[in-house]
């Protein structure tokens, strides 16, 4: 019995989704729920489970391909098993008597023992390379047409004879020739990723729509350092999470958002949408690109709850497990470009949200405290607003006031 594999349910809010790659080839035998193959929508990897245990009878969409809800993927003979001997694109090939595209993309791949790209394959077959000698620099090994041309270089460099002292100038006057000459001048053409081309179109409508503008302040930390270093060991026994900077941050932020209501505002046509809850979108770096999770209700979560909403974030994240939920909405963004080095920058905000923080890298600078010349660690932090809702002078008192709840932390346990 044959059982079709369809593109599961996508969110209301996605059209389609991008096949990233398949886990399985024509002929492996498949476990029920066992992952078949990744799909890419704008903001998550979502992964398709095998409906039954069988054998991969066939895959009817590449990787690459454009899918929608309910699009059928791939077929499974439910109950079968693999035969011995042979290799499963072959088994496959036999027994349906048609070859797809996957199936003779695997038999190649098995043929030559490499996984090469298209233009890697070229290459390999103009100068007769054996695949299998080539080492591959791509995921899982994949050989790219820049693999091939150091290889070849590298061969040629091995095999050139020394040239003989009366021709020496001569050699060296020559412009290189052959594969020498292309040895580090290859190009890799790819496309972006749904993810990265997302990113990139709402950059560009942050810039296009918005009147962004950028103020800067300065933060003392030796206060939350302090308090950090005092209770570290103790909050991490007592909630199982370390003590880090975002929750002071995300803390510190909520407070300026109470006391100007304006940065934690949207633009929607002609009115101005002022958010009455605190939701706070945390950029998180992946392989994939920046993604931002929600912390709901970032006003009623204690430290604590942030540290362990964030740690969670992040490891799903990059795990490519984190739901379309998490990452839909929000009101206001943080983002710490000091995790990478960055000392100072300009943050674009994440449309249709009005503003954005940029954490910076603590550094000790030489500061002056009661006239006295001291060392501090300090930290620039950066706010991008929409200047069409957000005045400067709400902009700089957002940043003073975050400034001021970081420097003396006892002000947000207070509410002064």
């Amino acid at each position: 019995m044959t059982i079709e594999v369809r593109v599961p349910q996508l969110p209301e809010s996605v059209a389609d989704a991008t096949l990233v790659s398949w886990r399985k080839k024509p002929g492996d035998a498949v476990a029920r729920d066992e992952s078949l193959v990744d799909l890419e929508t704008d903001k998550v990897v979502l992964e398709v489970p095998a409906p039954a245990a069988g054998i991969l009878r066939e895959i009817r969409l590449n990787d690459g391909a454009t899918v929608t809800s309910g699009q059928v993927l791939a077929v499974i003979d439910e109950g079968a098993t693999a035969l011995p001997g042979a290799s499963a694109p072959a088994i496959m090939a036999a027994s349906s008597g048609v070859t797809t595209k996957a199936t003779e993309a695997a038999v190649r791949a098995d043929a030559t023992g490499a996984k090469l790209s298209p233009a890697a394959k070229r290459v390999v077959e103009e100068n007769k390379v054996d695949p299998k000698a080539v080492a591959g620099s791509g995921r899982d090994g994949r050989v790219s047409k820049s693999d091939v041309v150091n290889y070849l270089s590298a061969k040629d460099t091995a095999a050139a004879p020394a040239p003989a002292p009366s021709q020496t100038s001569k050699s060296a006057a020559a412009p290189p020739t052959g594969s020498a000459a292309r040895a580090g001048r290859a190009d890799q053409r790819v496309p972006m990723t749904r993810l990265r081309a997302r990113i990139a179109e709402r950059m560009v409508q942050a810039q296009a729509t918005q009147a962004l503008l950028t103020s800067f302040n300065e933060v003392d930390l030796t206060a939350v350092n302090e308090l950090r270093s005092r209770y570290k060991d103790q909050f991490d026994k007592q909630h199982g999470v370390k003590l880090g900077f975002m929750s002071f941050f995300a803390k510190a932020c909520v407070e300026a958002l109470k006391r100007f209501p304006a940065v934690n505002a949207s633009v929607e046509g002609n009115d101005i949408v002022y958010h009455e809850y605190f939701d706070i979108g945390v950029a998180v770096s992946t392989d994939r690109g920046l993604i931002v999770p929600i912390l709901r209700d970032a006003d009623q979560q204690s430290f604590a709850d942030i540290e362990k909403s964030i740690g969670n974030f992040a490891a799903r994240a990059r795990a490519g497990s984190i739901t379309m939920e998490e990452l839909t909405g929000g009101t206001f963004t943080i983002t710490n470009g000091g995790v990478f080095g960055s000392l100072l920058s300009t943050p674009i905000v994440n449309s249709p949200q009005s503003a954005i923080l940029g954490m910076h890298k603590i550094q000790e600078r030489a500061v002056v405290i009661d006239g006295q010349v001291v060392a501090r660690p300090m930290m620039y932090i950066a706010l991008t607003y929409d200047h069409r809702i957000i005045d400067g002078r709400e902009a700089v008192q957002f940043l003073v006031t975050v400034k001021q709840c970081l420097e003396d932390p006892a002000r947000m346990v207070l509410g002064v």
